[in-house]
């Protein structure tokens, strides 16, 4: 790494990155602890040069869907073209590094697009302007003219995590439940998208409600908990073939609440019976249960740590709705939240530092985190009503659901980084809630 930057730290355990203004070293990034408000780094990235006839649309929506990328984490801010002294007149052509120091740009972003028939090539470079040299070596990635926009944020990906040294989201996709209609007759379907909002494809119809989609580790597979049968049930979806089928539970029951173990091949799940609910595993291939939870309480919202060797769950027991961790085969559960109000719906971090858990307190809901033994507590967000956390792959954003007063009963999406910062709404055909993040796609 080449940028000198600042790791902020919020309330001591939050992080995002910040560039130093002024002059780069070469040698190791510098890291340096310390608090305030980020100065988003100022990058340059001039239109993407078009190397076949066919590639002058597709390399200018490239460039663009990169830039959107990166400035939409709050952490890079564009300088705008018309500020350029010069331009790059050719992939290959050297860069003049004073022109670019000059308008101030730490970041120079240089690519380049081909098309041949459905065959898409865009390729890249990235150079640190104030110590005149290319921050590793270019990369380029192939495949059809259909898939630009995943070749676009894999430049951005590998742009944000040269920069920051931290892991990229953005060849990710989110499932959640698409909402339509008046509030006394709302429709809800599941739907897939880009983790911008882009390429929404629905899953299933309207018919019967369906709730809380959950993303397999490997992002090929949704759990979610549907009502077709009038009670709810638990079903497994192939994302590519869109084929589904319900997970068998006792009859007279109701299931809900799936998530996937970080192996994949076991669910945690809720179980409903004889008026108590419990946190049972199965494993998905078989079919066979265990119950891991026997308390006479509502034990629900169960989630793997990264590395499965615990759970973390909601539950009434102690007289309000709390958080606590156990084994991730059963036995004592530890409380870890002990904050005024009530706490829900907690979900690991990819990083295995943090948990996300909606709050409600005095009439407002937030999105919080705190660190896995419940110290270090931070609300990240205060609305009417929010709720539903769910962590980007590299761990430090988070994407909720959030229903704002006098909108019908209509929650939408939004996104805030682990520091607070950077609110964001995501764009939606439609009403959206109950998001579940994917990995990094393949």
């Amino acid at each position: 790494m080449i940028f000198r930057a600042l790791l902020l730290v919020a309330a001591g355990c939050l992080a995002a990155w910040m560039p130093v203004q002024g002059q780069a070293q070469q040698g190791p990034l510098r890291i340096e602890i310390t608090e305030g408000v980020i100065e988003p780094l100022p990058f340059a990235i001039p239109v993407f040069e078009a190397e076949t006839a066919e590639a002058g649309q597709m390399a200018a929506q490239v460039t663009q869907v990169v830039s959107a990328d990166l400035t939409g984490t709050g952490l890079f801010r564009e300088i705008p073209a018309s500020a350029f002294i010069s331009n790059v007149s050719s992939f290959a052509a050297p860069v003049q590094y004073a022109d670019w120091k000059a308008i101030n740009a730490q970041a120079l972003i240089t690519g380049a697009v081909s098309v041949q028939g459905n065959t898409m090539n865009v390729k890249f470079r990235l150079y640190d302007v104030f110590s005149g040299a290319e921050m590793g070596g270019g990369l380029q990635f192939s495949g059809t003219t259909d898939g630009w926009r995943r070749m676009a944020h894999k430049v951005a990906d590998a742009v944000y995590s040269r920069i920051t040294g931290e892991g990229g989201y953005f060849d990710s996709r989110v499932v959640y439940v698409s909402e339509t209609g008046p509030k006394d007759n709302r429709a809800k379907r599941l739907a897939v998208m880009d983790y911008d909002g882009a390429n929404v494809q629905f899953l299933t119809d309207s018919s019967s409600l369906v709730l809380a989609p959950r993303f397999s580790p490997q992002g090929d597979r949704i759990l979610f908990t549907s009502y077709e049968s009038g009670f709810p049930r638990i079903y497994i979806m192939d994302v590519g073939s869109v084929q589904r089928r319900q997970l068998q539970t006792p009859d007279g029951t109701m299931s809900f609440a799936p998530r996937f173990a970080p192996s994949g091949q076991t669910i945690l799940y809720s179980l409903e019976q004889g008026g108590n609910t419990d946190i049972f595993t199965m494993d998905v291939n078989s079919g066979q249960s265990v119950r891991l939870t026997t308390a006479p309480s509502i034990e629900t919202a169960p989630g793997y740590s990264p590395d499965g060797s615990q759970i973390v769950f909601e539950s009434d027991r102690s007289g309000t709705q709390q958080l606590y961790i156990m084994s991730a085969t059963g036995g004592e559960a530890q409380r870890i939240s002990f904050g005024e109000g009530r706490y829900g719906t907690p979900v690991w971090s990819p990083r295995g530092d943090l948990i996300a858990f909606t709050k409600q307190n005095n009439g407002r809901f937030h999105i919080g985190v705190m660190r896995t033994d419940g110290s270090e507590e931070r609300l990240l967000t205060a609305s009417f009503l929010d709720e539903g956390p769910t962590w980007a792959p590299n761990g430090r954003v988070i994407m909720f659901s959030r229903e704002t007063q006098g909108a019908d009963g209509r929650s939408s999406l939004y996104s805030v980084d682990i520091t607070g910062r950077n609110l964001r709404p995501v764009r939606t055909p439609e009403g959206g809630s109950d998001p579940s993040w994917s990995p990094l796609q393949k």
